[in-house]
């Protein structure tokens, strides 16, 4: 139960850092969505029993400070932390190779659900720009955070999901 709650400070930490830092780092017009990349990276920990509660807490976090509808980052979240608990089932002998394609599946489906939900507000968005200005620089700049990201929480679940030593 304690373990549940810390989902809450961390990642009321990674919207923060998000928010005040990763913010600013830009390529063209795309940006790095660390929350994400965060949830990708945990939701690939095999020891790692509560990525649905990270993918709610994280999902609402998005969306209180987003712009878009609050159902695009809840429901993105989750079929981002979906797919990769099937990865993390599927392909656990190359973590680093699942989180890459997390990443890169995540990140789609994030830009194709943000268009989408513009489109539906009537935003005269042009599609064929979007996908190369901003969708394609995100999908660099998250899949160079991967890494780090994937690291600090594989520790973090370490941390606070120690493996039994068997006797």
């Amino acid at each position: 139960m304690v373990k549940d709650l810390i989902s809450f400070p961390f990642l009321l930490l990674v919207i923060f850092f998000q928010v005040a830092v990763i913010s600013r780092i830009s390529l063209i017009a795309g940006y790095a969505d660390l929350m994400m990349v965060t949830l990708a990276a945990w939701a690939l920990q095999k020891q790692v029993p509560t990525a649905w509660h990270w993918a709610i807490v994280g999902g609402l976090l998005v969306a209180v400070i987003s712009r878009l509808p609050w159902i695009v980052p809840l429901v993105g979240y989750f079929l981002v932390v979906g797919l990769a608990r099937l990865f993390q089932r599927r392909i656990w002998h190359a973590p680093l190779f699942a989180m890459f394609l997390i990443t890169f599946l995540g990140t789609l489906i994030m830009h194709f659900l943000s268009i989408a939900a513009l489109l539906l507000m009537g935003d005269p968005l042009p599609v064929g720009d979007s996908l190369g200005l901003v969708t394609l620089p995100s999908l660099f700049i998250n899949l160079i955070i991967a890494i780090p990201v994937f690291v600090i929480m594989r520790d973090i679940s370490k941390w606070l999901y120690p493996v039994e030593m068997e006797e």
